[in-house]
């Protein structure tokens, strides 16, 4: 999987930290001490130093088929010499028609159409945006309200902080959308401990929705927003039957659900979707990350049979041509859609939504392994994705797990953490003696920390 020769070098120390405002991130830490990578190739980053880093988080939940694929880059470079852009609006270019077949071709159930972004945030005000539309198209324009999940994670869009459940994601930016409210998050440390893949315990929190129903009236939500595994706030796993009965009370007061699979497609669980994975049908699906094996930015919504026809039969009755009154610049981007199919074709090849359901109970064991060291006081899997919940240094939340970042990385291990929990989802190219190494580094970092 060696990268094609022809790319050209560059300069990989910058002479300057200061001008980029880093996302996310601790800048004036960062700016003291730089963690910079210059190359990766297949499970591992090289830093500028050219000290090689174990990816234990896929990049950012997105390279799933590991870096620098051929494949991938040889679509790209002929993509971008051919036809480096093309608009899709009333024009545009075969790839996406493509694309979007094999992706509603590869879910199991009743999907039929594509909407192509550029991001998960994006992704995601899309569907919030074509669920509010399907409603009004249909006569049925009371319905405005949206409701998401305390805790949730659906990118940093204002639709996406405002359905949205983490704190200090909202808390800069005022009133947010109107008409939202949560619905509880599934966590529940005491009940559900060590729990291997979904607890047992928290079915029945899906029933909060009932009450949320009771407080505003069916009538006026429009819809549901939930990720089928949160993973940005931690990795919390939904209790088993939790998603299920969140699709009979949506059937039953006639409220869209959508999955928020920005993280979860594409193989992250072993299946190609958590959609197949949990055998639950939403309306909406959100996408990106893994869509295009974080080469190019894309994302996208897929949608079940009835969304799109609801705007052509709504466009032909009032007689507007333009059906669905929204987009952007760079929707089905090119060279984006062409790495994405070759990422899709990567997937096939290899099998890497099978190796990573083959993989998980070795993953599994890995985790779990864990118990009883210091610090450790939950962990949490399915798929191939683990969160490691460590106790808080007294009025210091997050302190314990950022410094076990900054020594795993220091030990060649890439992890990712959000307060106080690490959370682990590498590519599903992995092999076990990588997983053994991550876990081992875990176990050592977290014994010699304070």
């Amino acid at each position: 999987m060696e990268m094609p020769s022809g790319l050209g070098d560059f300069d990989p120390t910058p002479n300057n930290l200061e001008a980029f405002w880093m996302p996310f991130t601790w800048n004036r830490g960062f700016k003291k001490d730089p963690m910079l990578l210059a190359e990766a190739q297949d499970m591992h980053y090289t830093t500028t130093e050219g000290k090689k880093v174990l990816d234990g988080t896929a990049g950012l939940w997105c390279c799933n088929a590991g870096h620098g694929r051929r494949k991938i880059v040889e679509a790209v470079q002929a993509t971008v010499a051919k036809l480096d852009y093309a608009p899709s609006f009333q024009v545009s270019h075969p790839l996406p028609f493509e694309l979007a077949s094999r992706m509603t071709n590869m879910l199991s159930g009743d999907y039929d159409h594509v909407f192509f972004c550029n991001s998960g945030s994006e992704a995601v005000d899309s569907a919030l945006k074509i669920a509010l539309a399907y409603h009004r198209v249909r006569g049925d324009a009371a319905r405005t309200r949206l409701i998401g999940r305390e805790r949730g994670y659906h990118g940093t869009g204002f639709g996406g902080i405002s359905v949205g459940g983490i704190v200090k994601n909202r808390m800069f930016w005022g009133p947010l959308i109107n008409g939202v409210d949560h619905l509880p998050h599934t966590f529940n440390l005491e009940k559900q401990a060590y729990s291997k893949g979904q607890p047992e315990w928290g079915a029945h929190l899906a029933d909060e929705l009932e009450r949320i129903v009771t407080l505003h009236d069916a009538s006026t939500i429009a819809a549901v927003i939930v990720e089928p595994v949160a993973g940005s706030t931690g990795v919390l796993l939904p209790p088993k039957g939790y998603l299920k009965r969140l699709r009979e009370i949506c059937d039953k007061h006639g409220i869209l659900l959508i999955f928020d699979e920005v993280i979860t497609g594409f193989g992250r669980l072993g299946s190609s979707f958590a959609t197949e994975h949990f055998d639950v049908q939403p309306d909406l699906i959100t996408c990106a990350k893994g869509l295009t094996n974080g080469t190019i930015p894309m994302g996208g919504v897929i949608c079940r049979k009835g969304i799109y026809d609801a705007f052509m039969d709504w466009a032909d009755n009032t007689g507007n041509t333009i059906e669905l009154f929204h987009g952007y610049t760079y929707t089905a981007h090119p060279v984006a859609a062409a790495a994405a199919l070759a990422t899709l074709d990567v997937y096939k090849e290899e099998g890497l939504f099978e190796r990573a359901a083959e993989l998980a109970p070795y993953w599994e064991d890995a985790v779990h392994g864990l118990k009883g060291t210091r610090h450790v006081i939950d962990l949490r899997n399915i798929g191939l994705i683990a969160g490691i919940e460590l106790e808080s240094r007294p009025g210091k939340p997050g302190a314990r797990a950022y410094e076990a970042f900054r020594k795993a990385f220091d030990a060649g291990v890439m992890i990712r953490t959000t307060g106080d929990i690490i959370a682990l989802s590498p590519p599903l190219i992995i092999e076990k003696s990588h997983i053994d190494q991550i876990f081992e580094t875990i176990r050592t970092i977290l014994t010699d920390l304070d």
